[in-house]
């Protein structure tokens, strides 16, 4: 049996996909969170095969949620399934470690497909993130360092002197995560301080 977590804040629609899940002879969900925050909890408790995570969520939201879980639970697979299909929402998503991006309104056969490849450790991508993956391998991202979205929105609040408790509350993270993404942020700029970060993001036009 597949073991699943489903995160998502809307009932009706975390409903839905628990019982398109149960359907299956081969799943079964072991738990359901409305929030990121309790989607990590749930997790670290369950250590479930496969997560099925939504990508805005009150508290903490999904790509954040990913990059938490795999911190501390990196056996387990997250795939993510949305409505938005942005490339840096996409992005952001598999740089957090997500194995998979599929959008909400795919036909229920190609979830549940999802689920399975991603519990075996392949990746399975919506035709939207495989062209985002396309887009950036061909260099249409600037070269240099690249942030992704929340990683700019920390180092834009860092730049305005925000402490990282305070940077938190604005983005809904924990203090934890925050401090995770400046890592990232220190170590793709090459720098060990926040006053650096911000210099050199500056420098590489990735600040004003």
């Amino acid at each position: 049996m597949i073991r699943v977590v489903v995160a998502d804040d809307h009932p009706i629609v975390r409903s839905g996909i628990v019982a398109l899940l149960q359907a299956a002879d081969d799943i079964d969900v072991v738990g359901q969170a409305a929030d990121g925050a309790a989607a990590v909890s749930l997790v670290l408790a369950e250590r479930p095969d496969v997560v099925l995570m939504d990508l805005r969520m009150p508290i903490l939201d999904g790509d954040a949620a990913t990059a938490e879980i795999l911190a501390t639970a990196p056996d387990v697979r997250v795939l993510i399934l949305t409505t938005y299909e942005s490339d840096d929402q996409i992005l952001a998503a598999i740089e957090a470690g997500a194995t998979g991006y599929l959008l909400k309104a795919a036909p229920e056969s190609e979830i549940l497909a999802g689920v399975r490849a991603t519990a075996r450790g392949e990746t399975a991508l919506a035709p939207s993130a495989a062209a985002a993956l396309v887009r950036r391998t061909v260099g249409t991202v600037p070269t240099g360092p690249s942030l992704t979205p929340r990683e700019l929105d920390v180092l834009r609040l860092v730049a305005q002197g925000n402490s990282n408790p305070a940077i938190g509350r604005v983005l809904f993270l924990s203090e934890t995560t925050v401090k995770t993404h400046l890592g990232h942020v220190f170590e793709k700029l090459g720098v060990n301080d926040r006053t650096r970060a911000v210099t050199r993001a500056m420098e590489l036009g990735l600040l004003p």
